[in-house]
């Protein structure tokens, strides 16, 4: 799920499909307001924008990203702001202009990586493989936002497999971002793709299990939905508190979403 050349070409795949959507909204649209609290059309994109932007830099000038990160505070809403400053002013057509931009130069250092050759992050190195994981993460997250806000229901593929490797492989992130302990044990997931294969991740005997659909547990671990609105399951006390608080991102896990906050027809 995470060869270089699939995950990046994927990446692309999901951000044109996001951007299909957004290219043809009004200036008035790009105003609507989404599910994240404060943020409109225009703070989802620029978001991503600016997420691209550091892949890019981080990819392709190892030594500048990290001097730039050394100057972050520990403020973390403070550091997602100051980075899409600069985007969320722009007129829509600019900052779709820019979104397109930053990806291009992204995808494209991305892919120049050596195998094997870690690529500084925020949280810590990762290959560039997983790197453009995480950015899938990043466009299912976001642009699920402007998909609801918009009323729009969207039609996933099997490259959510890229997000659902993500989120196994960041398991602990939800406990770290709470100052939990991770508990000692080994889960087994077994989530259904989009085409109905079965993917399957940890051993098949663990006490600790999660099952579901790969959609709704690519919402619960962006936290798009609520737990009770998903058709995500746990077997074993670890894994039915893991439902909780899983997140496939690190910082605040934020307020989430309330349950039923989406009607039926549009839920996962």
């Amino acid at each position: 799920m995470t060869q270089a050349p699939d995950v990046i070409a994927d990446l692309t795949a999901e951000s044109e499909a996001l951007d299909a959507v957004v290219a043809k909204l009004s200036d008035e649209q790009w105003e609507t307001g989404t599910p994240a609290h404060g943020w409109a059309v225009r703070h989802q994109i620029a978001h991503l924008a600016a997420t691209f932007r550091l892949a890019g830099l981080a990819a392709a000038q190892p030594a500048a990203f990290q001097q730039m990160t050394s100057r972050l505070s520990d403020d973390f809403d403070a550091n997602v702001a100051a980075a899409m400053a600069d985007f969320v002013v722009e007129p829509p057509a600019v900052l779709l202009s820019r979104w397109r931009s930053e990806r291009a130069t992204a995808e494209k250092a991305l892919a120049a990586v050596p195998p094997g050759q870690m690529v500084p992050w925020l949280v810590r190195p990762l290959p560039a493989p997983v790197l453009a994981a995480a950015g899938m993460m990043e466009v299912f997250a976001h642009g699920r936002d402007v998909l609801d806000a918009l009323g729009v229901r969207p039609s996933y593929t099997d490259r959510l497999g890229h997000l659902v490797g993500f989120a196994v492989r960041t398991w602990d992130f939800g406990y770290l971002a709470r100052g939990l302990t991770a508990p000692d044990v080994q889960f087994r997931f077994e989530i259904t793709a989009p085409s109905g294969a079965l993917w399957a991740f940890g051993p098949a005997d663990a006490d600790q299990r999660i099952t579901g659909p790969a959609e709704d547990f690519c919402l619960l671990v962006t936290r798009r939905r609520h737990r009770d609105d998903l058709a995500v399951r746990a077997v074993g006390s670890d894994a039915e508190h893991w439902l909780d608080i899983a997140q496939a991102y690190r910082g605040p896990a934020g307020p989430g979403r309330r349950p039923g906050q989406f009607s039926q027809t549009d839920q996962a």
